[in-house]
Order: C-alpha cells, then structure tokens, then sequence
C-alpha cells in the first residue's frame, strides 16, 4: 500500500468514525484525506469503496491493538483481550462498532455485511488462538460483542461483566461447562 493511499483510508476512517456514513458530503471527506478531489477519486472512485477501504483500514489498526503482542506471547488471556477492546472502546469507538454503523447505514450491501462478518469473524478466530479457547469462538464473539454494544451506556461495566463471562469459559470445570453446554441444546 502506497502512503498516499494510507494516508487516504486513514482520512476516510477518522471522517466517517466522526460524522457517520450519511452525513459528509465529498468535501469533507475530501478534506479529511488532506489530498485534491481528483486524487482521491483516483485512489477510491465512489464513496461506496470510500466506505470499504475505511472499515478495511480499521479492521487493521483494531488487529494490530488488540492482538499487538501475541505474535511473541505463548498466550494471551481472554480478561486481557477483553481489556484491550475496551481500551478501543474509550479511545477510538465511544459509540459503538463502527462496522455495524456503516451496515446500519446500508443494510442491503452485501459488500458491506461480508467485510462485517469477515472482520467479526477473524477477531473471534484470533482471540481463541490467543486464549487457548479453541472450539469457543461463538462464546468469545458474543462476550465482545456484547462488551462493544453495550460499553456506550454501560462503559466499566460492560468491561466487568465480559470478563466474568470469560471466566466462566476458561474455568470450564463440570457443573459450569455442562450449564453452558445446555444453553447450546436450547
């Protein structure tokens, strides 16, 4: 990827994460890249890849924070993933996934609901490698899920009671694992 066009995606990040899918109009979006009209257009002709390269770009730089360290680490601990969404949570994202923002916004583009599903899907693969809780990437996935929809009006104590649910997975001993293990049969 060329600067020019990181440069561009971060631009367009940062826009749409500030006003939404619907609200800017080309020039502010224009702006926030900081590059002329006809060069944005010649890295991402209309605003739907404008969208698309966004969340892309996002999906990276939310990878990269959640995940920083666990290239070198034996294991990272669910209660310390959860941690790190959380920090994403207060820094980058106070009101929500952005993801389901931009599919809120168009819920009939299927470009759109496959980069939600790939990008939601890659963090819980990612998050039960690093946890050592392969085979629970649904539960994993639900845990921070629940912890981003509801951290805009929970906040800490979204973070809590993730990590209380998480607890309960990686404890696994036998009267909690087969509690669990009924939910799935309902």
């Amino acid at each position: 990827m060329t600067d020019i066009q990181n440069q561009i995606d971060a631009g367009l990040e940062q826009a749409f994460a500030r006003h939404g899918f619907a609200e800017p109009n080309i020039e502010t979006l224009r702006k926030a890249t900081g590059v002329s009209l006809r060069t944005l257009y010649k890295y991402v002709p209309s605003r739907d890849v404008m969208i698309l390269r966004a969340l892309q770009h996002r999906h990276c730089r939310y990878m990269a924070h959640v995940f920083s360290e666990t290239e070198n680490a034996d294991r990272l601990p669910l209660a310390t993933i959860v941690d790190r969404v959380a920090q994403w949570m207060k820094t980058e994202t106070t009101h929500g996934c952005l993801f389901h923002a931009a599919v809120a916004s168009s819920p009939q583009d299927e470009d759109l609901l496959r980069l939600l599903n790939r990008h939601k899907a890659e963090m819980a693969d990612r998050a039960a490698n690093a946890s050592g809780l392969i085979g629970r990437e649904g539960e994993i996935s639900v845990i921070v899920e629940g912890l981003m929809q509801s951290w805009p009006l929970r906040g800490e104590e979204a973070v809590r009671a993730a990590k209380v649910l998480g607890a309960l997975i990686c404890r696994g001993d036998g009267q909690q694992h087969s509690e669990l293990e009924s939910w799935h049969q309902t």
